[in-house]
């Protein structure tokens, strides 16, 4: 696996390895969310409370795609303007824009 300058991840950590832990709690929770509106849909809730609870799901991934954007721009977008070259800084910048263009 590689981290966030190629390297592999012996050498460097991604850019998310302090909160690694707490990321994956928070998945781990949203998984929990994701069991409970299956069971839901078996149970026939009605309709608008699992839309609800669908709205917290994605609510809640959003805020983890957020916290990851802002560990790549911290870690590994700030390491490659002091350390990298042009092509790497615009390397990072593009992976950053094309992120949020996946998340919006």
């Amino acid at each position: 696996m590689n981290d966030c300058h190629g390297m592999s991840a012996d050498d460097h950590a991604p850019g998310y390895h302090a909160d690694k832990d707490g990321y994956v709690r928070r998945l781990k929770r949203i998984e929990g969310q994701v069991r409970g509106l299956q069971r839901m849909l078996e149970d026939d809730t009605y309709c608008i409370d699992v839309l609800t609870q669908v709205s917290a799901v994605k609510r809640a991934l959003e805020a983890v795609s957020l916290g990851l954007v802002e560990d790549h721009v911290r870690h590994c977008v700030r390491d490659a303007a002091t350390d990298g070259s042009p092509a790497v800084i615009d390397e990072k910048l593009t992976e950053v824009l094309t992120a949020v263009k996946r998340l919006m």
